[in-house]
């Protein structure tokens, strides 16, 4: 029987987000697995104990990044992780995406500015600023060329506390066709879903915002298909994948690019896609399995 802990965030007083974690726990042991949820932080975890450690929904870590890349690290060297540890530290920094880029995968374009570099704003469209390591919309903000000052604001917000800032154009697709998430789990296509526009004008950086906006599920087009392919191929360490979520919009030219890899502690959204919980428990468990023998 193998251990399987599904590692996720305390939530303190805060309502709890996950609502796939308590189905997923539920159905690895009516498969036989020993399956508990248990907090990335919590000092008594003996990860060791494990077969398996999968990163579920440790929907903190953005918060707190150096401290979860400290537990990766450490959880990582006693069991196995899913994903691997060079993977996720990989992935905590978006500056993958250039790399990605230079690799040929059709990317939204990005640029970067670290504490200390002047604001280089677009001047003649909209565009959107968000930290390198980010998550759930944290820090980002979309602004016209006529909210300059806001936007340098916004920046100096974010170097204050040790960001660095990408900039990308706000692709105006989005509010056309939305952004689709095509999710792999165990190698393979899972489910796909479309998604509304999250950053709407006028709001501001550090206001809550909804990640998923008229979440729907989604058929994806073959093109879609390819580029998510191609982006996963294009990982380091893609082999040792157990899951991916790939978010892509439609460029000025209305052919698909990618817009970001979740390769850290995508949501699921089995509540959307109850068909897939059999694959996932499958998948996990093939996994656990690959140490246990």
């Amino acid at each position: 029987m193998p251990r399987i802990a599904l590692a996720t965030y305390d939530p303190g007083a805060e309502p709890w987000r996950d609502t796939d974690l308590p189905v997923l726990v539920r159905a690895l042991r009516d498969a036989g697995a020993e399956a508990e949820a248990r907090h990335w932080d919590d000092p008594r975890a003996d990860w060791g104990g494990y077969d398996l450690v999968v990163i579920r929904s440790t929907w903190d870590y953005s918060w707190r990044t150096e401290e979860f890349g400290q537990w990766v690290e450490r959880a990582g060297a006693l069991t196995r992780l899913a994903n691997p540890a060079p993977v996720v530290r990989w992935n905590t920094d978006k500056r993958y995406l250039g790399e990605l880029a230079e690799a040929g995968v059709p990317t939204v374009p990005t640029r970067y500015m670290a504490p200390g570099e002047p604001a280089r704003l677009p001047t003649d469209h909209d565009y959107v600023v968000k930290p390198t390591s980010g998550a759930g919309a944290r820090f980002a903000a979309r602004y016209s060329p006529a909210e300059h000052d806001t936007a340098v604001r916004h920046l100096a917000r974010m170097h204050a506390e040790g960001f660095t800032a990408m900039v990308q154009p706000y692709v105006r697709g989005i509010d056309v066709s939305g952004e689709r998430a095509l999710q792999f789990f165990g190698g393979r296509l899972l489910h796909a879903s479309r998604k509304g526009a999250v950053l709407t004008p006028g709001t501001p950086y550090d206001a809550d915002k909804v990640p998923h906006p008229d979440l729907e599920r989604w058929q994806p087009t073959d093109a879609e298909l390819a580029l998510a392919e191609q982006a996963l191929a294009a990982v380091p360490g893609a082999a040792g994948l157990l899951y991916a979520r790939v978010d892509l919009v439609d460029g000025e030219d209305g052919e698909p690019r990618l817009m970001e890899l979740e390769l850290v502690e995508p949501n699921l959204f089995l509540s959307l896609h109850p068909d897939s919980l059999p694959r996932v428990t499958e998948a996990i468990l093939a996994a656990a399995g690959d140490v246990t023998g």
